[in-house]
Parts: C-alpha cells; structure tokens; sequence
C-alpha cells in the first residue's frame, strides 16, 4: 500500500500545482517523449558534430522553433538573424610516437604515453612540439585568487619551465580553508591549471594525478588526453594554452621530486599554506619530441528567440547541448551508434517544450533566448564559442538555465544543480520551487567540481548568473531509495554508451512538472528588471561587477 499512497501523494501535488498556477502554460510529457525518440533515433546517428546527425538534429530544431512560433537569433548577416551560430572548432591529434626523454642526476630513462604521462595533442597553435632538458618547477596548486590573497607564484618566471602542479584546491585535504573545504571552486579544476600556466607563458604545464583530488582514476586521466583533442578556433591560441598540456602518475612524480633530494608530501603539506613559493626541481629535466596534426571543422549552435516587447536587449538563456558522441566503438551487441537519449535529448525536449509554452504566451518585458549548444562532448566548446563570440552581449544577458540529462522517469520530490555554487538564481529556484513543495538537494560529490563540466560554465566563468538544473532523486514513488538505484544504474550501464536508448516505457512526467518550475523562474525574471549576482564571495562575483555599469 505505501506505493499507492506516495502515487496518490504524487498526484495530489501535481493537482495543486495546477490549481496554484492556473495562469501558466502547462507541458505536455507525450510531446517530451516524442522529441526525446526522433533526436536518439538511430536515423539521427548519435548526433555528432560535423556529421550528417548533426544536419538532421539542425533541421529537426529548426523546424520546431518555427513552428513554436520563435524567430531566429542566431549570426547576423545583411540585418537579419539566421537560425545558427557558425562555430569554427580547432581538432588536435597526435601524429607518430610521443617520445619523453626524463634525466635525474645524469641518468635518462624513456617515459611511455598512456601509463606514465598523458600528453594532450597540443593546442597551441604549434605542429611540433619539441623541447631538450626543459627544468622543471613545483608551483603547488598553481592558484593566483586575488579575492582570497592567495598566489602560488610569488613572481616565478614560468617561460621556458614546465610547470609541475597538484589537482584540486589547497584546502582539499584538510577540509576547511580558503577555498570552501571540500566544494571544488574552479582554482582547483584542471581546465583552469593549464589556463593559468599559459597566461604566464610556461613552455608546458604537467599535474600530479592523484585519484581522490582529481575524481577519478589514472584510467579516466590516460583514456580522455591521449586521444583527439578540440577546442574553439582561437586567434591567440597560446594564451590559453601552452605547448605542453599533460598529466603524471603520483609515484612518478614523487620520484622525480626524490632524485631533487625534495619530499613530495612534505611539499605538497606546503602547498596548502599562503607562504608557500615555487621550488625547481634541481637536476631533473624532461625533454619532448612529438608531432600534432591540427585541422578546423565546422559545426552550428542553434539559437531561437521570444523577443522582448519592452526591453528586448535584456535576455535570458535557456541553454543545452544538442550534440553527442556519434558513431564510435561497438558494444558487445555490435552496437555502435551512441544515442544519448538521456545525455541529452532530454535537455533539448526541455527546450522545445519551453520554446512552446513562451511562443504562446504574450511577450515578455526581455527577450528569452533559446540556446542549443555544438560539442559539449569534446569540452563545453560550442557554449564556450558562444560565451566569447555572444549574440547578445553577456552585460545584459541576466541568467543562464542550463538543462543537461535530465530524468525521463517520474516526479521527484527535490532537484538539484551541477555542483556546488552560490548565487541568487539558485536562490530564486529554491524559493519558486516551495510552490511545488519541491525542495534542493545539495550535491553530495561537491569536491567532484560538476559544477565545472556543463554548458552554464562558460557563462559563469565570465561573471553571467548560471546554473545546470538537474532532476531530483527523492522519486514521489519510491523515494531516495529508488531513485539513486535509477542513477547509479544509468552511470554504469548507458552512460556515454551506445545502451543510452529511448525507452518506451519512460512517462516523462517528472521532466512537465520539472518545466513548470523552469518557466516560473525564467518568466519571473523575464518581466521583472531585477539582476541576480553570485554571492560576495563567488570567484564569479569580480567578473559580473565589473560590467555592472553597463546594466544601470
């Protein structure tokens, strides 16, 4: 009987969510099933860029925009908006050997690629990358945070040096700290490591792997860098990134550190502290020799728009990626179209049935942005492109609402976000969602850095209000219980595999309840002239004020 009661509980819920919002549109879950099976459909080829998917999951989106009754909001040519955003996209592969050459003391022995380092194909812009005896210099976290009076660098010169530096923040080990404990703030990601190394001209930058600090095993490292690498067609490639990009196995570099006559741990207890400076590894050189094949292919966002009636400049995003990993290694079954039904037709039936319900809804006071974003998969690049090519400028983009694998099951009785941030979008979210007696579960993995691995973050990263809105676990039927069995099962079964398929029997109708939320925060926000900020002490917080003149 408890099962009945929780559906009846679940029912009655929904039935006084229809009575308290009587006003506003409602979404239909038959319409989200249906987009969620055309989009991972075998027809539609796991949906990868630059490949046929990708012209079949352009023209399916465009087609629904337009018949949700939007205009086009993407790239401007003679006056007028076209449905896309071109999105020019640099790809990296490793040609030939990776030959590592370590010398200690005089001795010089042969690294492998793949078991002792994980050497990216280079991104900078080079077609060979080679260096002879390059020192090597400890710089700790590799953490410059003005906010929180922190720097690593102490004035080192990094050009010509490779920087060796440690995942994750200063305070992962210990708990409590400058940086939030255990949360990961962006200084510990390992995007903003080998950022911060070019920005100070380093000739290479290599991170310690260690498996608690960086979330996964060496597997995952060796696995994701040594194969093709993308990134947005740049104009000054090397200041993001440096000849160099690779990672170490922890023993490794701790024997390098022996034969400098240092103490990695010791060193690493350093690192933790304000006082620590930047020390060479004496006597310990690596030299590098290996070709890298760089070509630009070319793929689309696609970008739909309710314009605004009274001040159109001002947007809000409702963002997701329509891409997935296409066509690739065969399953056991033989299988090898990856469909990414969950990850992420989800995310982009979310869309549409938001596209729908602002179509047929009089014009709000700002404009509504329909963002559907190229090449998540290959490292956020298409929202990334967007983020520094944007349409409409990000002083007066208000928010971002990002929507990423989200559950095509039942109602859950709380949601979540990708990671952990604090700002008042997140705050307006909890707020709203009382009126569904929904509630916010904070993320359990805060240290994971989800908050650092969705399309909201090239946004956030420069200062815009954004979130990833995830679906709860705490299932109306079946509770916590079921619903983390349902995600556990997903992550070792069909993520990013070619088993993430449409499945018939998913109601859909957690995701419609999900989507009146959604539309009361967006819509909310969209008829008023508020600007949520980050929190004082967000990294963010820097970023969005200095462009605060711009929203007087």
């Amino acid at each position: 009987m408890k099962n009945t009661g929780s559906v009846l509980l679940g029912l009655a819920s929904l039935v006084s969510l229809s009575a308290q919002a009587a006003d506003a549109p409602s979404f239909d879950p038959r319409r989200l099933s249906q987009d969620v099976k055309v989009l991972s459909s075998d027809e539609f080829e796991g949906r990868g860029p630059n490949t046929a998917g990708e012209t079949k999951t352009v023209d399916y989106l465009v087609q629904q925009f337009k018949a949700a009754g939007l205009a086009p909001g993407g790239d401007l040519s003679g006056g007028k908006r076209a449905w896309t955003q071109d999105v020019p996209l640099g790809r990296f592969e490793i040609k030939g050997p990776v030959k590592l050459v370590l010398s200690e003391g005089g001795k010089t022995r042969e690294l492998k690629q793949g078991p002792d380092m994980a050497v990216r194909a280079s991104m900078s812009g080079l077609k060979q990358v080679s260096f002879k005896n390059a020192p090597l210099v400890f710089v700790g976290y590799g953490v410059t945070a003005p906010e929180r009076k922190w720097d690593d660098f102490k004035g080192m010169d990094l050009k010509g040096k490779l920087a060796v530096v440690l995942i994750n923040d200063p305070d992962f080990e210990t708990g409590q700290g400058e940086f939030g404990g255990k949360a990961m703030t962006y200084y510990g990601r390992w995007t903003y490591k080998y950022e911060e190394m070019a920005r100070r001209g380093a000739l290479g930058t290599i991170i310690v792997h260690e498996t608690a600090p960086a979330s996964y095993g060496w597997p995952t490292v060796q696995n994701s860098n040594t194969n093709v690498m993308y990134d947005v067609v740049r104009k000054e490639p090397r200041k993001s990134h440096a000849p160099m990009e690779a990672w170490i196995q922890r023993d490794l570099a701790a024997g390098m550190f022996k034969s400098a006559g240092l103490d990695f741990e010791a060193l690493k207890k350093q690192a933790q502290t304000r006082d620590f400076k930047p020390v060479e590894l004496k006597g310990v050189n690596l030299s590098a020799d290996y070709a890298v094949d760089a070509q630009v292919i070319k793929s689309k966002n696609v970008v739909a728009i309710r314009e605004g009636a009274k001040r159109p400049g001002e947007v809000i995003v409702y963002s997701g990626h329509w891409d997935h990993l296409g066509v690739g290694q065969p399953d056991a079954q033989g299988d090898k179209i990856y469909n990414g039904a969950v990850d992420n037709a989800t995310g982009i039936a979310a869309m549409l049935e938001l596209a729908r319900a602002y179509g047929k809804q009089p014009a709000p006071d700002r404009s509504i942005v329909f963002l559907a974003v190229t090449a998540e998969e290959k490292g956020l690049l298409g929202s990334e492109y967007y983020a520094s090519n944007p349409l409409y400028p990000l002083a007066s983009t208000v928010g971002v609402i990002n929507m990423d694998a989200l559950s095509p099951r039942g109602p859950s009785r709380d949601f979540n976000i990708s990671g952990s941030a604090k700002l008042e979008l997140l705050d307006r979210l909890v707020a709203k969602a009382k009126g569904w007696n929904m509630r916010y579960s904070p993320d359990p993995k805060p240290e994971a850095g989800y908050f650092f691995r969705s399309d909201h973050f090239p946004f956030a990263k420069r200062g815009v209000p954004a979130i990833s809105f995830g679906s709860g676990n705490d299932w109306v039927e079946g509770g916590v219980k079921a619903g983390k069995a349902s995600e556990e099962a997903y992550t070792e079964k069909n993520y990013h595999q070619p088993s993430d398929e449409f499945d018939p029997t998913w109601s859909f109708t957690g995701m419609a309840r999900d989507l009146e939320l959604l539309y009361a925060v967006g819509a909310e926000l969209a008829n008023s002239t508020v600007w949520p900020n980050w929190s004082p002490d967000s990294e963010f917080r820097a970023a969005r004020d200095q462009s605060a003149a711009q929203r007087k």
